[in-house]
């Protein structure tokens, strides 16, 4: 072997023995003819000293070392000067005497170092992502994700799960995002697709007599992209047979609370909470909440019906809203400049036509530039609604539901953070349930799932289906933490009648419904037990676990925003023989 122990094993225990390291050069300094080397792997860091002892050769070879070259040292271990420990390193109180020094592969000069303090632009640290996973905090955040993964592995393994692989070459189905296509060289103009969850595999599993299914799946969607969204993804995907959505929820409430024990060494009490769909709308404008602060919306619609204030008014005559929050006793930290970006945010980034706001003086009066448009009884409706008390300041939208929502959620997610209204190192955990079965594409004027088509509706509203689509609520339920949908899952569809029926809804005919999920309604007539799942985004728990911002440092070779990876030049342009072989013409892009 080329080393005895890793740049991160060597302790005082071990001095006097004769060691042989391999790594990369941290850093290098020279002291006045002895070379001293912080000699890197992925385990940790440990100084190598180098002097005329070593012998002319190696102090030589010491000296032209440069940060990245990857080397071998043997030596001895020995303690360090006294005063000379380093408290940051696992091996500060120790360094190795070297003997001997090999160049086992020189570095060119890299784009950027990984020891640097100042990381360069993304861009340039996705293109040479090798020497990005070099950083210490990469890795940290990758040895994270491999316990993760484990600690999921362990407990369904300890749950009587059995791990299935399901194909990644399927069929294109019509149940939500774009599918990756791919071609098929021997069915002349025929297309496999790439999974977008293993839903439909893992449904006939469970009607197969695998009661608990689970499996650490690769996914794909064709979707347009957003900061923490990805093409391709990891999910922890698991199915139950002879369940309800109680019993899938505390399977997934035991595994938080073993991964808050042994991740973050904290207790998580379960059950974990539970709020419904319409709940969390309607005090939090999201089926996501961030529940670490407060800050709920209140709802003054009934107020403003009473005003003859244009703003106010208009917004409710025309069958909208007016909701607000509240901050509180920081009204004095708010400039109109500061309130003048929240207004653009709420414009820009949510459709709002404006932001009304109120500040609490401290008379306890409310005051604002349109505070002379608003009637007295409104003003006093306002503070009675929202409990204020001087310093506080409102914040209001008048508008549709769904901008209200969008825009509070979006104020409050900003404000909660800029505040400091909360601890980044806390975690939250809780489900959302009884979610609506369908929403409507106001686009193409027809019912959409909200889930997937797949989700069966709640016993009660099982007679809604053809009268009230609308008012259906879904055995549906979604694991939150800290603000973000960390899973979904719902008890699914076992019948193929009220199937047929969920498809017929959703504008898929019958004859559709034979040729795409012929297979799924075959077997649902062959005796398929109740059953019920969840998947849960490996990637968004890693980057919460480990108190990050961003999913793509959660990931080795992720793509950009774009879908592409600039290490590999992925997508790139193939020979014309292969896509010949394919059948397959390419059409020349429009002109940009």
């Amino acid at each position: 072997m080329l080393r005895t122990h890793t740049c991160g094993q060597l302790r005082q225990s071990d001095v006097d023995q004769q060691v042989t390291l391999a790594g990369w050069v941290d850093k290098s300094r020279d002291h006045g003819g002895t070379i001293f080397l912080d000699l890197r792997d992925r385990y940790g860091k440990t100084q190598i000293v180098v002097n005329p002892d070593s012998g002319a050769q190696h102090l030589q070879t010491a000296k032209d070392l440069r940060g990245e070259d990857v080397i071998q040292v043997s030596g001895k271990v020995s303690t360090r000067l006294e005063g000379k420990d380093n408290t940051k390193l696992a091996t500060g109180e120790i360094e190795v005497l070297a003997t001997d020094v090999q160049v086992l592969n020189r570095s060119r000069t890299p784009p950027f170092f990984p020891n640097q303090e100042e990381l360069p632009g993304e861009d340039l640290r996705l293109k040479h992502r090798y020497i990005d996973l070099r950083r210490e905090g990469m890795q940290k955040t990758l040895e994270l994700r491999s316990r993760i993964i484990k600690s999921m592995r362990d407990y369904f393994a300890e749950h009587d799960f059995i791990d299935v692989e399901t194909p990644i070459l399927g069929r294109s189905t019509p149940e939500g995002a774009r599918d990756y296509l791919v071609p098929s060289r021997v069915h002349w103009g025929q297309f496999f697709a790439l999974p977008q969850s293993p839903q439909l595999y893992k449904q006939i599993l469970m009607i197969s007599g695998y009661d608990r299914y689970v499996q650490i799946a690769r996914c794909f969607r064709d979707e347009d992209l957003r900061a923490d969204r990805q093409p391709e993804f990891t999910q922890l995907d698991m199915e139950m047979s002879f369940v309800d959505a109680d019993d899938v929820m505390g399977m997934i409430d035991g595994l938080m609370a073993k991964l808050a024990h042994e991740i973050l060494g904290i207790q998580l009490p379960t059950p974990l909470p539970r709020m419904t769909y319409d709940e969390a709308v309607t005090k939090y404008g999201s089926d996501a909440p961030d529940l670490r602060f407060g800050m709920q919306i209140v709802d003054c619609s009934d107020l403003a019906r009473q005003s003859e204030f244009r703003v106010f008014r208009g917004a409710v005559d025309a069958g909208g809203f007016v909701r607000g929050i509240k901050v509180e006793k920081r009204a004095a930290e708010f400039s109109r400049k500061r309130i003048d970006e929240l207004t653009e945010l709420v414009k820009n980034d949510f459709g709002a036509k404006g932001l009304a706001w109120f500040r609490v003086e401290e008379d306890g009066a409310l005051w604002s530039p349109i505070s002379k448009n608003v009637e007295e009884p409104v003003l006093e409706g306002l503070k009675q609604r929202f409990e204020t008390e001087p310093g506080d300041l409102i914040l209001l939208l008048a508008d549709t539901w769904e901008v209200t929502c969008k825009g509070l959620s979006g104020l409050r997610k900003r404000l909660g953070a800029e505040l400091q209204l909360y601890d980044p190192s806390q975690m939250h955990f809780s489900w959302v349930v009884e979610f609506p079965m369908f929403e409507k594409d106001e686009d193409e004027d027809r019912w959409v799932a909200m889930h997937h088509p797949f989700t069966a509706p709640r016993a009660q509203d099982l007679e809604r289906l053809e009268d009230d689509p609308q008012a259906c609520r879904a055995q549906a339920y979604d694991l939150v933490i800290n603000g973000y949908e960390a899973g979904g899952g719902t008890v699914r569809i076992h019948d193929s009648e009220i199937q047929q029926s969920v498809f017929g809804l959703l504008g898929i005919s019958p004859e559709m419904a034979a040729d795409r999920f012929g297979f799924l309604l075959d077997a649902l007539g062959y005796g398929a037990p109740p059953h019920g799942g969840i998947a849960l985004g490996i990637d968004r728990v890693v980057m919460l676990f480990g108190g990050l911002d961003n999913i793509r440092d959660c990931i080795a070779f992720p793509k950009t925003q774009r879908a592409m990876d600039l290490m590999t030049q992925a997508p790139g342009d193939v020979e014309a023989k292969q896509l010949g072989e394919l059948h397959i013409q390419v059409e020349t892009p429009p002109a940009k």
